[in-house]
């Protein structure tokens, strides 16, 4: 099994070709194309478009807010001055069902990028998706792992889902220990698939946003101990370093899908 950059070959001579794709972050049309020339399509989450940091007038916080608050958000954010930031999105959200406002917004997109999915699609959830919606919108073709295993091409594949505690507070961040308990449960695996990386620090930081994000010290001990042919994450849209090996595992950020429009392939 390699990875490779991808093409437009289809499946030829019994090989089996994957695509995958991370933090889609509303690129609806670049995903309905994602899976074109595969066998089959990975999402490794992050459906959602809250906020796009490169381009502030998308997304649904300035969609409720405006982009003028949408630009002093981010401001604060990357300042790491997230009690200040915290401080007005309450001011913002005075007299408003917050709660009915985002989930409205989430549904719309759900809507459109679940029906951008080919048939199979395999996918798991990103730190700011919201998995108690997944069923509505899942149809026959979408598989949604968590926790779990499934065989494609003869190749076991592991899927973890969301994203752990931080001070942004995204909608899927579970502690340390779910988090882990979850990758325990998948055993050996060929491919370990995740939203966030393993915690190792050319992979954890984003040179744009200029901070380390978290990454898991318990996909870092699976990867050492069962050592998967690969690993396949997403979540840090600008790595330091977006390939590297550890040990017998080949580590692979799939790419930030929202603004490349391109999936990455795997074929054996």
């Amino acid at each position: 099994m390699r990875g490779s950059e991808p093409d437009s070959r289809n499946r030829t001579g019994g090989r089996t070709r994957i695509h995958v794709v991370s933090d889609v972050h509303g690129n609806t049309e670049a995903l309905a194309r994602a899976g074109d020339g595969a066998d089959a399509l990975i999402c490794l989450g992050d459906l959602v478009l809250f906020l796009d940091y490169a381009d502030h007038s998308r997304g649904i916080f300035p969609d409720l807010f405006g982009e003028e608050n949408a630009d002093r958000i981010v401001a604060l954010r990357t300042a790491r001055r997230f009690e200040e930031a915290r401080a007005l999105g309450r001011e913002l959200w005075t007299g408003r069902d917050r709660d009915a406002e985002i989930l409205g917004a989430v549904r719309r997109q759900y809507a459109e990028l679940f029906a951008a999915f080919p048939t199979p699609t395999y996918a798991t959830y990103g730190n700011v998706d919201v998995p108690g919606l997944w069923p509505e919108y899942a149809r026959p073709g979408t598989t949604v792992l968590d926790g779990e295993r499934t065989e494609i091409g003869g190749r076991v594949f592991g899927f973890v889902g969301g994203g752990l505690k931080t001070p942004m507070n995204t909608p899927y961040e579970i502690s340390d220990e779910e988090y882990a308990a979850k990758v325990e449960a998948l055993g050996d695996v060929d491919v370990l698939c995740s939203h966030i990386p393993p915690e190792v620090p050319e992979l954890t930081y984003d040179t744009v946003a200029r901070r380390f994000e978290r990454g898991s010290t318990a996909l870092l001990e699976a990867i050492r101990s069962t050592r998967p042919r690969y690993a396949l994450f997403g979540h840090v849209h600008q790595p330091l370093v977006r390939r590297m090996r550890i040990g017998d595992t080949e580590c692979v950020n799939v790419g930030h899908f929202a603004s490349t429009g391109t999936p990455w392939a795997l074929s054996w």
